[in-house]
């Protein structure tokens, strides 16, 4: 069940991948960057105001930085879905040269298309994830297990799809899920376990992109098992 993941391991010396990551690594220093200079920002505004006892201010700055990291892992997922939407074709046609190299060039759904189904699929996931995130303080030990599920259903949900609608049109590749859902929900079961892990996680956009394809080629009549 896992052996499109492992497929995708055993190409990630590929320079297409380890291109891709340093990309990704790149785009999402820049986004948590970014999230990091809005909560200093707002901490500072906070203990600035006149009237707040030493304490208080200490708990601000520790409320502020707790919130940075609560925001960094919540918002990992959404943010992987979106960089890995933009090389998709890249680390796909990596794959395709290699295990399937007797495909057709691609003729799919449209980028506005591609675009949009990737940007409802990460506002979701967000709204999802602050569910999880109550239910994590509310409820501990259940609200970890829904945010897992959450994960894989969003990793292999989303990135099945953006692959599939390379070569088939929007409503094709939903139906293209719908017949290998378990096997997607497997892979982006594992991918969202790596997805916690420091610098691993900087990987599960480009393994994932690259394990959905061989999900997809796999029912296609090309498949290698």
């Amino acid at each position: 069940m896992l052996s499109p993941l492992l497929r995708a391991l055993a190409q990630l010396d590929d320079p297409v991948f380890l291109g891709v990551v340093l990309r990704s690594l790149a785009l999402s220093v820049l986004a948590f960057l970014a999230i990091l200079a809005g909560v200093v920002w707002g901490v500072q505004e906070a203990v600035a105001l006149p009237g707040w006892p030493d304490w208080a201010r200490w708990m601000i700055g520790f409320a502020g930085g707790l919130g940075t990291l609560f925001l960094s892992i919540y918002l990992f997922v959404p943010a992987a879905l979106l960089v890995a939407t933009l090389y998709i074709d890249r680390v796909s046609d990596a794959v395709e040269r290699r295990f399937y190299p007797g495909l057709p060039q691609p003729r799919g759904a449209s980028l506005a298309v591609q675009g949009w189904d990737g940007a409802v699929l990460g506002l979701q996931v967000l709204a999802l994830q602050v569910v999880a995130l109550l239910l994590v303080v509310l409820l501990p030990g259940v609200g970890l297990v829904l945010g897992w599920i959450i994960t894989g259903w969003a990793i292999g949900r989303g990135l099945f799809v953006a692959v599939a609608m390379r070569r088939m049109s929007r409503a094709d590749a939903l139906a293209a899920y719908g017949a290998r859902r378990l096997t997607v929900l497997v892979q982006g079961a594992a991918l969202a376990a790596a997805s916690i892990v420091p610098v691993v996680n900087l990987f599960v956009p480009v393994l994932g992109t690259a394990a959905m394809v061989h999900v997809l080629n796999r029912r296609a009549g090309t498949g290698w098992f």
